[in-house]
């Protein structure tokens, strides 16, 4: 009953209100995405291996023996293992500004979609924790939600709800958007930044996937990767929806 009266009350949104495609603003698919047409979803980078371990980007060419990633050579990670479904470019890239700035929740959708179409990542996660960066409580009274716990939750249902979350960590310095900044000044900014929040447990035995929006230098995943490590986490890997 429920579920018929969202699509009701969907379905006259979507009337009084048309859609539109957020890369284009052209008209989106019927089907499976609801605010991309198919012409843009035809342009989504997916990620596919060869990949980078680490980060998750693609290698491309002929890759033999081990090879050494440029977008995350120097990162000495506090994981195990990254995965990303998407590079975020074009597509991908405006669906991250539309959530991120300008309040669009309401594309969540076309990523559970996307989610739903990158098979290794969904094994990825599947019976893992799911562990979301957090936001400042500033940040959070300011956007209203966090990203990252928005994309943990369209994880665990593209995963057919196998994986769980849980709010581990909180962000306890307010530090200033870091897209503009470099690694090291990155790494300096977030140093102390993240804890484990009061009554937070780890079990050494759980799988646990950090879970960010954009895999950029490693940074903020690395910073809250090490917080979970002294808390006694064994087992963790990253996940993010997009890199770059």
């Amino acid at each position: 009953m429920i579920r018929r009266l969202s699509a009701s009350i969907s379905a006259v949104n979507d009337l009084v209100f048309p859609r539109s495609c957020v890369s284009c603003g052209g008209l989106p698919e019927e089907n499976t995405f609801r605010h991309l047409c198919a012409r843009c979803v035809g342009q989504i980078d997916f990620i596919t291996g060869p990949r980078c371990s680490t980060c998750g980007h693609p290698f491309y060419g002929e890759v033999i023996g081990e090879r050494m990633c440029p977008h995350c050579e120097g990162l000495v990670p506090a994981f195990n293992r990254g995965c990303t479904a998407v590079l975020c470019r074009g597509v991908a890239r405006a669906l991250i500004h539309e959530l991120k700035y300008r309040r669009g929740v309401y594309v969540m959708n076309d990523i559970e979609a996307i989610f739903a179409r990158c098979t290794e990542l969904i094994e990825a996660v599947r019976g893992a924790t799911l562990v979301p960066v957090p936001l400042h409580p500033r940040k959070y009274r300011e956007r209203g939600y966090n990203q990252s716990e928005l994309i943990a939750e369209a994880l665990t249902r593209a995963a057919g709800n196998s994986a769980e979350i849980a709010h581990l960590l909180e962000r306890s310095v307010d530090t200033p958007s870091q897209t503009a900044f470099d690694r090291r000044t990155r790494l300096a900014n977030l140093k102390n930044a993240f804890a484990l929040r009061s009554g937070g447990a780890i079990n050494p035995d759980y799988h646990y996937v950090l879970v960010d929006d954009v895999f950029t230098t490693g940074s903020t995943l690395n910073s809250c990767a090490r917080v979970l490590r002294r808390a006694g986490c064994l087992n963790l890997d990253v996940v993010t929806f997009g890199h770059g």
